[in-house]
């Protein structure tokens, strides 16, 4: 039986990606003639067409669909063996592609960079910084290589290495009452006006979900206001706007120093979310993603997390 090569998938891969000979063909550094043969002999090899021609540009047809769903996995594995192979005995080094949550990224991050430049000088880490549900898709597609995500979520197919609980505390206008008490029961939140991130954002439901709260009313002319990041948070709750949760590494990192808001601890057993270091199952990184916890787990601030 003929077979498919790794050169005629990938360029079958180019060509959904760009939707025309000529963008696929610069893509991959070939000749568009070059590339067209590539994807007649695949069309011969599979005895059906892949792709429709036609003026505006190509779509795959679902013969090509359905290759293109199993050409992804097979040139995942045949990069990661070439990875693999060329980083043996070297962890860390050459290309990683790391995925991380806006609600952890720039607070643990400048601190673990500084000591994974000193012990891995070869490392190129490229960063991607996108909420939980589409870093997973990417650990699952292949895209990323380990990705730093915050649990509980689901996580099936993937594997994990603990990193730190984090904390989540209550953040409080500074001269509001509740900023009078040395813990905030979390039921007097629930009855202040409390802000939340957008949807999407697992802290959000991290943050509920740890207290046994229940979201607030979807945003109408006169319901709850909603952040979309943890900065834009802070201050409309120092603006007097409500109340809300934060974790305790970014108020370690200084997020709440200039702001007037009073960060009080939740009266509540474990208020924590779980900070790991995820990649796929089987992966050829899974070494590297374990060495990334512990640079994680040595660089986390002692007092505020365990």
């Amino acid at each position: 039986m003929i077979l498919p090569t790794v050169r005629q998938l990938q360029y079958l891969k180019l060509l959904a990606e760009h939707g025309a000979f000529g963008r696929a063909a610069e893509a991959a550094h070939v000749t568009q003639p070059t590339l067209s043969a590539g994807i007649q002999e695949l069309e011969r090899t599979l005895g059906a067409p892949v792709v429709d021609r036609a003026r505006t540009g190509v779509i795959l047809t679902a013969v090509g669909e359905a290759a293109l769903r199993r050409a992804a996995t097979i040139l995942n594995e045949a990069e990661e063996m070439v990875q693999e192979a060329r980083h043996a005995g070297q962890p860390l080094s050459g290309r990683f592609r790391l995925g991380v949550i806006p609600t952890i990224a720039p607070f643990l991050l400048p601190r673990a960079f500084p000591l994974l430049r000193t012990r891995y000088p070869d490392l190129r880490l490229f960063l991607r910084e996108d909420l939980t549900q589409r870093l997973i898709a990417g650990l699952k597609a292949g895209q990323l290589d380990a990705a730093l995500i915050a649990l509980p979520y689901e996580t099936a197919g993937l594997d994990l290495a603990h990193v730190a609980d984090d904390e989540l505390v209550a953040a409080l206008p500074a001269n509001h009452p509740l900023a009078r008490m040395s813990a905030t029961p979390p039921d007097e939140l629930e009855r202040a006006e409390m802000i939340l991130l957008e949807d999407g954002h697992c802290l959000r439901e991290h943050a509920l979900a740890a207290c046994g709260l229940k979201a607030p009313r979807a945003n109408t002319d006169d319901g709850p206001f909603a952040a979309t990041s943890l900065p834009t948070l802070v201050q409309m709750v120092g603006s007097g706007l409500g109340v809300s949760f934060l974790p305790a590494m970014a108020v370690a990192a200084g997020l709440t120093d200039s702001a007037a808001v009073t960060i009080r601890p939740l009266a509540t057993d474990h208020p924590s979310r779980e900070i790991v270091v995820a990649w796929r199952s089987g992966s050829s990184r899974a070494a590297e993603g374990r060495l990334l916890a512990e640079i994680m787990r040595e660089v986390v601030d002692p007092p505020l997390l365990s």
